[in-house]
């Protein structure tokens, strides 16, 4: 058996990344131990063995939960697969802190911005909570099955680039990094799924989460609507030349570089280019008005000082997760602020989405967008 490296608290989420992590993990010595984070139950903390059994599907893994991750079915997958490594495995309840990602979600939306819960849910539960979790019961670390690589205190893309998710993890303190451990980071998807398969996990084909959990149906206006019904107002929909083409019912309902779903036809393609949530009034124009080449961005998370050195500095930048890095130059302009001019202008640069800067596969460090120029 190799030599105990500490204990490491994984968070499971029942997908095969995940369990994956957990498995090599114990490979490698660590004590492993699963956790699960509730999302939406009021029970509280609860052993595993406590949680109620679901039905297998045929093929040995559970039945394809209805949404996203963290699901009842979810944390089912996740016990059966922590059972088969033999690893203790606990249910945490994080709904209230969860209702602070919802209420973000929601509060953007309302102020013509277009939130990513991800990126939060990972700073404020998974390597917020979840941290302060596993340092109250003893462990050294927090794990996840994120695409992306620690190495000397430093976050790194991971290696397979369809799949990195550097992106999403920008947000973790300096501090909280030391404590990180992402297994899977130095590898491709196939060979995760094939180890899966190897340890006979039952997750090892289940399809990957691609939904927002807590939005049904991804219908994002319906659920800002029933949670802040007063901040509906009807508005106009104008062109770039200030024509009124149309009405809706709520600026909430769009986001920048939007297509379909305009209640507008002009008989070419439109676009959101712009919100106005003070006057609910929302902008539509061709392509090519989509186009900016710098963006300021504030609530800033700078994971190498040297992005703070006073110079402009050449580097790769991502404004959404599945932007390929841009040639940039970025500057940090104040003490919360940061100034990214783009080497070619870049389509639909969208207040609300996080912005992320890059030495190669380095990460330095990012923050969120408020405007663009």
């Amino acid at each position: 058996m190799p030599k105990n490296r500490g204990k490491v608290v994984v968070a499971m989420s029942g997908g095969v990344d995940s369990s994956v992590a957990a498995a090599l993990l114990m490979r490698e010595g660590y004590e492993v131990m699963g956790a699960f984070m509730r999302l939406g139950s009021p029970d509280g903390v609860e052993h595993a063995e406590e949680t109620s059994a679901c039905d297998t599907a045929p093929g040995g893994s559970l039945a394809k939960s209805k949404q996203g991750c963290c699901s009842v079915l979810d944390s089912a997958d996740a016990r059966r697969v922590a059972g088969m490594l033999d690893v203790p495995f606990y249910v945490l309840n994080f709904q209230d802190d969860f209702g602070r990602v919802i209420d973000y979600f929601v509060d953007e939306y309302n102020k013509g911005r277009t939130p990513n819960p991800c990126v939060r849910c990972n700073d404020w539960l998974k390597f917020g909570k979840l941290a302060k979790y596993a340092e109250a019961v003893g462990a050294d670390y927090v794990a996840s099955g994120h695409y992306a690589r620690v190495e000397n205190g430093q976050l790194l893309r991971g290696i397979d680039h369809k799949k990195d998710q550097s992106y999403v993890l920008f947000g973790i303190t300096p501090s909280a990094l030391n404590h990180t451990l992402l297994p899977i980071g130095g590898m491709e998807k196939s060979k995760v799924r094939a180890i899966a398969e190897e340890l006979k996990l039952p997750v090892f084909n289940k399809p990957d989460s691609q939904e927002i959990c807590f939005v049904p149906n991804q219908d994002y206006a319906g659920l800002v609507r029933r949670r802040s019904p007063d901040t509906f107002r009807t508005g106009e929909l104008v062109t770039t030349a200030g024509e009124v083409v149309g009405e809706h019912d709520g600026h909430q309902q769009f986001t920048i570089g939007q297509r379909r779903g305009l209640g507008v036809a002009l008989g070419h393609k439109i676009y959101v280019v712009d919100i106005d949530p003070k006057n609910s009034r929302v902008t539509v124009g061709e392509k090519e008005a989509l186009f900016k080449r710098s963006l300021v961005a504030h609530q800033l998370n700078v994971l190498d000082e040297t992005l703070r050195d006073g110079h402009a500095r050449s580097c790769q930048v991502k404004i959404r997760y599945n932007h390929d890095p841009q040639p940039a130059v970025a500057l940090i302009t104040g003490d919360d602020e940061l100034t990214v001019k783009f080497d070619e202008p870049q389509t639909a640069i969208t207040p609300g989405q996080a912005v992320v800067v890059y030495d190669g596969d380095r990460v330095l460090g990012g923050g969120w967008i408020d405007s663009a120029s």
